[in-house]
């Protein structure tokens, strides 16, 4: 068995590994807007670009959650960096829309990676420390999504396809780091015999399932327009647009990174859950009626607080309903709602788009009310028993 700190060590090899993952991802954010610009395609082409890469996502996340627990995690992160490495050389080699597309496809099928990283965490890690370690992994994405953009948005001025060959190099890297330094967890080697049977069909993974889709379909209309939304409303060019994402990723890994800990210590992670959920409503109501960048930032801050703590409680307590033998089949299932949501949620907020600007974030809104009315009945805290029967 590992020590408690053999098992650190492992945690924080595989979050570096992560970090290098999600800033290649990360890279193409602020830039696939304007290269599909530059294709002279619209808002609801850049839609179903992404919603085709969350499609492919959204299929392959369970398939390597459950492959990982036959195999092991190592073997299947080392597969997905390598694949998502070779899908960003050919977006970056893309010479029309339509490569373009096939380049995201494939990227999207090697890039449903997260839910092996969560199910790592959750073979290494006691279920009284799990929601620090989730929110660690959440404080991945934000350094992804700080350094990536700000990279991407540093390199677009000298072509729209120079970051997503740099995001391909990066991930060459990664990938030779990680057949070096990464090693399967102790709790998965132990119990990868055991023939547990996946529980997808228990109640709560299931709700807690619909909250994840409709948390990550309010958060898709954001992502999937505001690049246009600043484009159009405060002519914002690449740059300006990657330094806010950069602001705002920053806020999210100072939450999920310093403060989740104390606050999941204090509150519980549904309470934690509801307060996130009602932040990142308010904060989308109010983003289309900003009149200037200043005052658009508040609202931005305040949804990436909630998002910030909504995320980390969610990982939390679905990977506390699963085994070792398991985990990876049920952190694929609610991670392959994530990339349900990215497969829906764009088509609907392109073309909202192009109706009304604030139409997408008014959507947004009415998708956490329904994830609120889905959280009722949870557990307080990771580990306790539900308030009530789960429908």
């Amino acid at each position: 068995m590992q020590s408690p700190a053999q098992s650190r060590r492992s945690l924080v090899v595989l979050f570096s590994i992560v970090v290098v993952d999600l800033i290649g991802f990360g890279i193409v954010v602020p830039v696939l807007p304007f290269l599909v610009d530059a294709f002279d395609a619209t808002a609801g082409e850049l839609g179903l670009l992404v919603a085709s890469y969350a499609a492919m996502q959204f299929v392959f996340a369970p398939i390597w959650g459950r492959l990982s627990d036959r195999i092991g995690r190592r073997p299947v992160m080392l597969m997905t960096i390598a694949g998502a490495g070779g899908a960003l050389l050919l977006a970056g080699l893309a010479p029309s829309l339509q490569w373009l597309f096939v380049a995201r496809i494939l990227g999207g099928a090697f890039a449903a990676n997260i839910s092996v990283a969560s199910a790592y965490i959750g073979d290494a890690t006691e279920e009284s420390e799990r929601t620090r370690f989730m929110g660690i992994l959440g404080a991945c994405f934000a350094v992804g999504f700080t350094l990536g953009p700000l990279i991407g948005g540093l390199l677009g001025p000298y072509g729209y396809q120079v970051p997503l060959l740099a995001a391909a190099g990066i991930a060459g890297a990664n990938f030779v780091w990680a057949v070096l330094v990464l090693r399967e967890p102790e709790a998965h080697r132990a119990t990868s015999a055991v023939d547990d049977p996946v529980p997808v069909e228990d109640p709560r993974v299931r709700r807690i399932c619909w909250v994840n889709l409709f948390f990550s379909l309010a958060v898709t209309q954001l992502e999937t327009v505001f690049a246009f939304l600043m484009m159009a409303k405060f002519d914002y060019d690449l740059r300006a647009v990657a330094f806010i994402l950069v602001g705002m990723a920053i806020v999210m890994g100072g939450v999920q990174g310093g403060g989740i800990r104390a606050l999941a210590a204090r509150f519980g992670e549904r309470r934690l859950l509801h307060a996130g959920a009602v932040l990142m409503a308010i904060a989308f109501v109010a983003i289309p009626f900003a009149p200037t960048v200043g005052l658009l930032l508040l609202p931005l801050v305040v949804s990436a607080v909630g998002r910030g703590i909504c995320q980390p409680s969610m990982m939390s307590m679905v990977s506390s309903f699963a085994t070792p033998s398991t985990r990876g089949a049920v952190m694929g299932t609610f991670t392959s709602r994530s990339s349900l949501a990215r497969a829906l949620g764009p088509v609907p907020a392109g073309f909202l788009f192009d109706l009304d600007m604030g139409a997408p974030f008014w959507l947004a809104a009415l998708l956490l009310g329904a994830m609120l009315a889905l959280s009722t009945g949870f557990p307080a805290r990771v580990g306790a028993a539900p308030e009530r029967a789960e429908a």
